[in-house]
């Protein structure tokens, strides 16, 4: 094994541990190069946004395209918070979090739109947009 791939290898672990961290929490690839940072890592940027975008195409990763202006962000899939299936999403125009919503009534809406209308919500596409509750109170 040549030195490159041993230093590939190290950069696969940090970038690994990196995401492990975050849980099942949403991130962008700048999130993770910021905690690299933070860590003393010096793990380039390009090797970051490769790594997570081949994580993704390998369903390592769940990858979320919330508008044509935003980065893309990403979830770690097999966390117990990673299946959006079942639920929508809202995305803080503030502060750019993007918030997991199980709720009763959008499950309703999504039910009615199957049933009356022969349509089949995507719920993990489904984002609605405004101000989350921290921004609003200053936060």
């Amino acid at each position: 094994m040549n030195e490159k791939q041993i230093y590939n290898t190290k950069q696969r672990r940090l970038i690994l541990d990196c995401i492990a961290e975050l849980g099942g929490e949403h991130f962008t690839a700048a999130d993770v190069v910021a905690q690299l940072s933070r860590k003393g890592s010096t793990v380039g940027q390009a090797t970051v946004y490769r790594m997570i975008d081949r994580m993704a195409e390998r369903g390592e990763l769940r990858k979320y395209v919330i508008d044509g202006t935003t980065a893309a962000c990403y979830q770690l899939v097999g966390t117990p918070d990673a299946d959006c299936r079942e639920h929508f999403h809202l995305k803080c125009e503030r502060c750019g979090r993007l918030i997991h919503v199980e709720c009763e009534e959008l499950s309703r809406i999504a039910a009615h739109m199957r049933e009356e209308h022969g349509f089949s919500v995507d719920s993990s596409k489904t984002v609605f947009y405004g101000i989350c509750g921290s921004c609003k109170q200053g936060k």
